[in-house]
């Protein structure tokens, strides 16, 4: 069996299949696993955190970065297992949570996602917020298999909750609950490095946010092993101290939008200032979740 590993995970890659802030350092990528329980796994490389059950019943994963990265992973997975990857759950639409999607349905994975990732896959998007523009995906990295509000795997002596969580990080977010192993998989729906990016041309909103970190509060207990989207792992602790902070964050923007005051002075006022030291540094600067709260509201 793999060692158990510790690692944390630096700045975040987002939404496209080229690393927009390592370009040219894949080769220093390493896809490492943490031990959670007995058949359970985190792997930290380049993108989104992916979850890895492995058990009697196969092996399934949440999320699988970047396409780049699809043989790190799977040689991560061999030195845990030498069964194939059954199915991967997507948690959402962006490119470092869902580009290996092709190379894992050619060797026969099965890809289960909301069905407004498999939408939102399906005919790209202008993501004004980054300035990009993200191309449809190909059709053999779509999911095959999608759900409206909820979805249960009952695999590996686990039984695992895939909830929809409305227009948070994005309009297609899951969150997953292994019941039995008392881990959650929170997807981008939590930044564990700082400021949280609210995707606003994806649908995303500060309140859909916040209700679905409370969702996940309300699954979680003292002893639960939180897996975020990005960053090393957590607690229902860390996860309150997020959600206090970004409460109080669009509290005091909707205080200054009430007041009539346009983005402009909004920003100039620094509703964030408090946080910034701490959360300000990483990929979501000040500016920008002022921005997003602000034009979510």
């Amino acid at each position: 069996m793999l060692k158990q590993t510790i690692t944390t995970v630096g700045l975040m890659l987002f939404c496209s299949s080229q690393a927009f802030a390592h370009a040219g350092v894949e080769h220093e990528v390493e896809v490492k696993a943490q031990k959670l329980t007995d058949g359970l796994y985190v792997l930290f490389g380049q993108g989104g955190n992916i979850g890895l059950s492995v058990g009697e019943d196969g092996v399934y994963m949440i999320d699988d970065q970047y396409g780049r990265l699809s043989d790190k992973i799977k040689a991560t997975i061999s030195e845990v297992t030498e069964q194939p990857v059954s199915y991967i759950i997507n948690t959402h639409w962006h490119g470092d949570h869902i580009g290996g999607n092709e190379n894992f349905a050619k060797s026969g994975t099965v890809i289960v996602a909301h069905d407004n990732v498999r939408q939102r896959m399906s005919t790209g998007l202008e993501m004004s917020s980054l300035g990009r523009k993200v191309e449809p995906a190909p059709e053999g990295a779509l999911p095959v298999i999608t759900f409206d509000s909820e979805l249960s795997l009952h695999l590996n002596g686990d039984e695992m909750r895939v909830y929809h969580v409305a227009n948070a990080h994005t309009d297609g977010d899951a969150i997953i609950y292994f019941a039995n192993d008392n881990v959650l998989h929170m997807g981008d729906t939590y930044f564990n490095i700082g400021y949280p990016f609210i995707d606003v041309s994806s649908g995303g909103t500060v309140d859909g946010y916040i209700a679905a970190v409370e969702k996940g509060l309300s699954l979680a207990d003292d002893e639960t092993q939180i897996i975020p989207g990005h960053g090393p792992m957590s607690n229902k602790k860390e996860l309150s101290e997020f959600v206090a902070m970004l409460k109080d964050l669009r509290n005091a923007v909707a205080a200054l939008k009430d007041k009539g005051m346009s983005l402009e002075d909004v920003l100039a006022a620094k509703p964030s200032a408090k946080y910034d030291e701490e959360n300000g540094k990483n990929f979501i600067k000040p500016d920008q979740i002022v921005t997003f709260i602000y034009q979510t509201l």
